[in-house]
């Protein structure tokens, strides 16, 4: 297979993995995506009793986190991928029992919850996938004053990387995810992007935005 199409499969992969490739890409997105995580959920700052909700959950490392986190609060779970919500539910499956975390197979463009149903939304990692669409369904979900919170890792460090060279992967810089929240209905006033680092050389983007 020539080197552009195993790329593309790759990129393919960390779009909806499946697959014996989506379960190594599965391992590998949970150690990948750590600080990622620490960082997203810092910035939400959210309650004990809060309702929140993860987009693209993957093997569900920050559902954990969450969940013991909560006191009265529901974590919710999304993702597309069966493999990922499969090694979420085993890794969550006490949180899952006590009704704490609760998983749901679904894309980001069409969330299954009714209008101002959380008061916080994770994404991490996952905004090269959503478009506007899925921006929208997040502004809708949210309830008046709760928060998105967006971790991305910065166009100048993905446009080195090959496995986003395909159209797998819409990539930004502070100016295109300012400018993604805005036409998902965020107002200019309610968005912050800041540059932050993920790894050694990697630049990141924290993106919040309040409803």
């Amino acid at each position: 297979m020539p080197h552009s199409q195993i790329w593309a499969a790759i990129g393919r992969q960390l779009r909806n993995p499946s697959g014996f490739g989506g379960r190594l890409i599965a391992r590998l997105m949970a150690l990948a995506n750590r600080r990622s995580n620490r960082i997203a959920i810092r910035a939400l700052d959210c309650s004990p009793d809060n309702t929140v909700l993860d987009l693209g959950c993957g093997s569900g490392p920050a559902l954990r986190v969450l969940a013991a986190m909560a006191g009265q609060g529901l974590i919710l779970g999304l993702d597309h991928s069966a493999i990922m919500l499969a090694r979420a539910a085993r890794h969550n499956r006490h949180a899952i029992r006590r009704r704490r975390v609760h998983l749901v197979r679904g894309g980001i463009d069409a969330l299954p919850w009714r209008d101002n149903a959380v008061d916080g939304v994770l994404a991490v990692h996952v905004v090269y996938f959503a478009g506007e669409a899925g921006m929208r369904e997040a502004r809708r979900v949210l309830r008046p004053g709760g928060r998105i919170v967006i971790i991305a890792t910065d166009r100048s460090a993905m446009t080195r990387w090959k496995f986003t060279q395909s159209s797998t992967h819409e990539l930004f810089d502070m100016r295109g995810l300012a400018d993604l929240l805005i036409c998902g209905g965020f107002a200019t006033s309610e968005i912050s992007v800041t540059r932050i680092k993920l790894a050694p050389g990697v630049p990141g983007l924290l993106a919040i935005a309040t409803k």
